[in-house]
């Protein structure tokens, strides 16, 4: 075992002890997806791969707050909800409402926290951000010129532009914005930027992203290198006469604030900024900041600017940023809403069941970089993975240990929300707790298929089926074996599938092979 497996196993095994009275915090969100169309597959990726890290920490034994929402301001969604001859405020209704009910259908946790930035108390928490910076002397208005693409809801350099568009978003024109503003001081926190990335973060210690405040390590070294070259201040409102659809500036409501001044803020609003000292102290100070899942065309937003936002009002920086890699249709092309190329969720698993799934987004998906999705590899992988792994092995191993064992060979009991904490944080693999604490789901699940190949080989090799009528005893002791074996795999699924770790569990609790297949061939 390498010295740096090792170490992540060490840190794995620090954690609280499952059921103790003084459980640490633990804080955890995604970004909050913009309203100005449906749900696709690359929320809910996002969504969860943070909820498996939820999960995960809770059966550690630590204090979960989840958080997610949507980002409800802003001109796309006002021109939207113009296009549509409906209310802004309607409109968004009826769009949160979407996101909100995707949630139970990708089984995602349900204490999780759902923040809309129309919310009254995310309001006055951003317009006391507001007057925070402002007081400290880093909000300024002036005249300007840019080129913005609203895509990104970023200005734009021209060396970021491609044949005169953005290329993150080639079908939508660059605007040309020119009128009075306010803008934020960014310029001056170069030097504390580079200062947070070279700290790292102590809680990202592992073999993979050691002391990342970014993760994966290629983020952090994008990011460091965009603030080495020199950063500029950006504007953080419009006029509300041509853009009304926002919060009002405190003292000048001839503006509202545009986006990062608004829906970043909801990290810290969510969990009781500014008018609750002991849940922000809880949940922001104890846990060292948020864990924050977000896309790589997030990455400036989320470890720049929030970053020197949060510097600005006198608060310490996120824990730490994972970025995920973009999800991509037919020829590698980026599944996005503009390009009309996305794929609903919803349809998906409709056919194949949400813990395939979950299965498909963790296991297939590449954790960090872009990863190419179609019908067809998810059915192909679904068929291989599931229905022809997993599947079949906890029935053919249920079906020997019905026939020939008379009683079950554990009395695990699960919780109330069906997790076999105990078992969980037991478990001897430091391999898989070092990729899960380093947010490597995939190789977290290649683990646990690993020893799902494992067990079929030993059924193949061993042949229990036939051992256990010339010799009862070997037979049935190496059924039980097996039986433990996938016991332990299903402890192991907890955070990925946990709808389908409940299933293997109550058919060894009871002694029974599923009545039906856990996932039918397609």
């Amino acid at each position: 075992m390498s010295k740096a497996t090792t170490k992540a196993a060490s840190n794995a095994a620090q954690k609280p002890a499952p059921g103790s009275v003084a459980k640490r915090p633990f804080y955890i969100t995604t970004t909050l997806p913009y309203v100005n169309a449906e749900p696709h597959v690359g929320h809910a990726l996002e969504f969860i791969r943070a909820d498996v890290i939820a999960r995960y920490k809770k059966l550690m034994g630590f204090d979960v707050f989840f958080n997610t929402g949507t980002d409800e301001h802003g001109v796309k969604v006002y021109q939207k909800a113009v296009q549509a001859h409906v209310d802004p405020q309607k409109y968004v209704d009826d769009a949160a409402a979407k996101f909100k009910e995707l949630l139970p259908i990708l089984g995602i946790s349900s204490d999780i926290k759902f923040t809309r930035t129309t919310d009254p108390h995310h309001i006055m928490a951003a317009q006391a951000f507001w007057k925070m910076a402002d007081k400290n002397g880093l909000i300024y208005k002036k005249n300007y010129a840019i080129k913005y693409c609203n895509g990104c809801e970023l200005e734009k350099t021209e060396s970021e532009l491609v044949d005169g568009k953005c290329p993150l978003h080639a079908l939508q024109e660059i605007e040309i914005i020119e009128e009075e503003n306010y803008f934020f001081r960014f310029s001056l926190y170069q030097k504390p930027l580079m200062d947070l990335y070279e700290r790292g973060s102590a809680s990202t210690s592992n073999a993979e992203n050691q002391n990342s405040f970014v993760i994966p390590n290629s983020r952090l070294n994008e990011i460091r290198a965009f603030v080495e070259r020199g950063i500029e201040d950006f504007s953080v409102t419009r006029l509300s006469s041509k853009m009304p659809w926002g919060i009002p500036v405190p003292g000048d409501t001839t503006h509202v604030m545009y986006v990062w001044f608004d829906a970043l803020v909801n990290y810290i609003s969510t969990i009781g900024w500014p008018d609750d000292e002991q849940s922000f102290g809880k949940w922001w100070k104890e846990t060292g900041g948020a864990v924050q899942y977000c896309g790589k065309d997030n990455l400036r937003q989320q470890s720049a600017m929030w970053q020197a936002m949060l510097m600005a009002v006198g608060l310490t920086p996120s824990k730490v940023i994972v970025v995920n890699g973009f999800v991509t249709g037919a020829g590698g092309v980026k599944m996005s809403k503009s390009l009309g190329n996305t794929v609903s969720p919803i349809d998906v698993i409709n056919e194949f069941g949400t813990d395939a799934f979950r299965y498909f987004v963790t296991k297939e998906l590449h954790p960090f970089e872009d990863s190419p999705f179609t019908i067809e590899k998810f059915k192909e992988t679904y068929n291989a993975g599931l229905a022809n792994g997993l599947g079949n092995l906890t029935s053919r191993i249920m079906k020997m240990a019905q026939d020939n064992i008379q009683y079950p060979i554990s009395n695990v009991q699960e919780n109330e929300n069906g997790a076999v904490m105990d078992k969980f944080a037991s478990i001897q693999n430091p391999e898989f707790f070092g990729a899960i604490d380093s947010f490597n789901l995939q190789k977290a699940m290649n683990v646990i298929w690993e020893k799902i190949a494992v067990l079929d080989q030993r059924i193949q090799k061993e042949q229990p089926f036939a051992l256990v009528k010339t010799d009862k005893e070997k037979g049935t002791t190496l059924i039980s074996e097996l039986v433990a074996a996938l016991g332990e795999v299903a402890v192991m699924l907890q955070p990925f599938l946990p709808e389908t770790a409940h299933k293997i569990s109550t058919c060894i609790r009871e002694n029974k092979m599923p009545a039906a297949p856990l996932f039918v061939r397609k």
